[in-house]
């Protein structure tokens, strides 16, 4: 399944490439996010409570950072199981100058067993986009936070 999501941040590009990387903005904003840990550089296990339409369980994930161009792009590996099933992903997130901010564009190539298969791919595309959703929003709250701080 392929799934493509594009959201415009109202902050720099520079400043979104830094912190939509950084550990504590992806704990913050990562939907029902429970534990959040960094492995090793780029590299990190997360377990995630969802329940997003038929999409009801936790997952433990791990989620792995390559093929970082900065400030452009990189590449997201995620594998992740739980109850209702496992997710393989691949996606890759571009970063453009947008106006007076920043647009990031993530397309993913996803691959399902389980239950997530069972409820089709327009249900998953659906339930990936708003998950997607939760997250950008999420992580723009955070990176504003950083941003007064600094």
């Amino acid at each position: 399944m392929n799934i493509e999501y594009t959201y415009s941040f109202k902050l720099p590009r520079d400043f979104v490439w830094k912190y939509i990387q950084d550990s504590q903005v992806l704990r913050s904003a990562l939907p029902g996010c429970q534990s959040f840990e960094e492995r090793s550089d780029g590299v990190y296990l997360a377990e995630m409570g969802l329940n997003v339409g038929p999409i009801k369980g936790l997952f433990t994930t791990e989620v792995k950072q390559t093929n970082q161009i900065p400030p452009s792009s990189y590449r997201l590996i995620v594998r992740g199981k739980g109850k209702p099933g496992e997710v393989d992903a691949t996606a890759d997130m571009f970063i453009k100058e947008a106006g007076d901010g920043a647009q990031v564009t993530c397309v993913a190539d996803v691959q399902v067993t389980g239950v997530l298969a069972s409820v089709g791919q327009r249900v998953m595309g659906g339930v990936a986009k708003i998950i997607l959703s939760q997250f950008f929003k999420a992580a723009e709250k955070e990176m504003k936070k950083e941003m007064n701080r600094v």
